[in-house]
């Protein structure tokens, strides 16, 4: 039988975390699994509906304790995991992670946009991409999962393309659809007219992730529940990529001004940031918007080597600048963009691996591209030395 979500109040908003989960794809940024749980607990008892928390791709997921300590925090009904779909085959193995995990609630997540679907699916036919929505949904409704899928970069797929795929994923059984404004482009009478075409699909429940690089998150957020959105995503003190997400605290006191909502406990949200900033290693605060080192960093050799496709602006407008920022999640692809247009010459895969090895030493420090530089420009030397 399929995990049952939570209840909510008639006519509110049901609101759902991604601190977590987010900040996975914000470059430098790693909780770890005693943190993590604090966390969700304290969000639990404000009164938030999920905590979302890791990403599953395969077996042996990097998230699995980060995962397993939040279950334990809040139980595994009040949490959700993202799975990424790809492909079928990769689709059945990280179901098969998931459940080995004890996840009842997924979001599986596939690119709706054309430029996302060709980068990370290889395709941008329509055709595959339903079928392949089908065919997750489906599986993870035969394992017993209570099932989000999402749009990822949705806001930008054109309406044409992206009824059919939403449609195509209720027809197999999914409980709710989550639009992602992965690039912040949306005003909020534009989000509320998309959310309006979305909720006419029968039987549906819509979510909606917005980003925060133009400061209109919240905003977008109110919009998408007037339209009829039945969830709203957030995050601890705005913490994620792109400019940052739609931030928590400034979206339950704006529920409760704007719509007198007496649902969540206000007097934690202070400790919420604390906690979150000092746990993610940001500090004392997180600004959102364009002009800041996080606006632009990534970890991830796509986001590099295609910044236009996760970028709402060029860092360049606003006297920013693009930047790697990274801490475990070290690949010879990242590790290659580092060292690309440099005198460095190392094999990639033996430089990644030993560097690896050296940032666990010493406790995961941040690295950018010039301290990858520096670490690779040593790296014969001392490899000699152990050898």
């Amino acid at each position: 039988m399929a995990a049952e979500a939570v209840g909510s109040v008639e006519g509110t908003p049901r609101i759902s975390d991604a601190t977590l989960r987010d900040s996975a794809h914000m470059a430098g940024v790693e909780f770890n699994p005693k943190d993590a749980a604090a966390l969700a607990a304290l969000l639990i008892r404000t009164g938030v509906d999920l905590v979302e928390v890791g990403m599953v791709s395969g077996p042996e997921t990097k998230d699995a304790r980060l995962i397993l300590a939040v279950q334990e925090a809040v139980g595994p009904e009040r949490s959700m995991t993202l799975v990424v779909v790809r492909d079928r085959r990769q689709a059945t193995r990280a179901l098969a992670e998931a459940k080995r995990l004890g996840v009842r609630n997924v979001m599986c997540s596939l690119p709706t946009s054309e430029w996302h679907a060709e980068l990370k699916l290889g395709s941008t036919s329509l055709k595959y991409l339903q079928a392949l929505a089908r065919s997750a949904v489906l599986q993870a409704k035969e394992s017993g999962f209570h099932v989000t899928f999402s749009g990822e970069d949705g806001a930008r797929t054109p309406i044409d393309r992206l009824l059919p795929y939403v449609r195509a994923g209720f027809d197999a059984g999914a409980d709710r659809f989550r639009l992602a404004e992965t690039v912040a482009c949306l005003s909020p009478w534009q989000m509320e007219e998309l959310i309006a075409q979305l909720v006419a699909i029968d039987r549906c429940e819509i979510e909606v992730h917005s980003h925060n690089m133009l400061g209109m998150a919240v905003a977008n957020s109110l919009a998408a529940v007037r339209a009829g959105a039945r969830w709203i995503s957030a995050t601890v003190a705005g913490i994620g990529e792109g400019g940052g997400n739609t931030p928590l605290a400034e979206l339950l006191t704006a529920l409760r001004v704007l719509h007198a909502d007496t649902r969540f406990d206000l007097s934690h949200l202070s400790e919420l940031s604390r906690l979150a900033l000092q746990s993610s290693g940001l500090g004392e605060a997180f600004q959102p918007g364009p002009t800041t080192a996080h606006s632009f960093a990534y970890e991830l050799a796509g986001q590099l080597n295609h910044p236009q496709a996760y970028e709402t602006l060029p860092p360049e407008l606003v006297g920013n600048t693009r930047r790697l920022r990274v801490r475990s999640r070290l690949t010879p692809t990242l590790v290659a963009w580092a060292l690309a247009d440099s005198d460095i010459d190392v094999d990639t895969g033996a430089f990644t691996t030993w560097l690896i090895a050296q940032q666990e030493l010493l406790g995961n420090p941040l690295l950018d591209r010039d301290a990858i530089r520096e670490a690779a420009a040593v790296f014969p030397s001392v490899r000699c030395r152990n050898e």
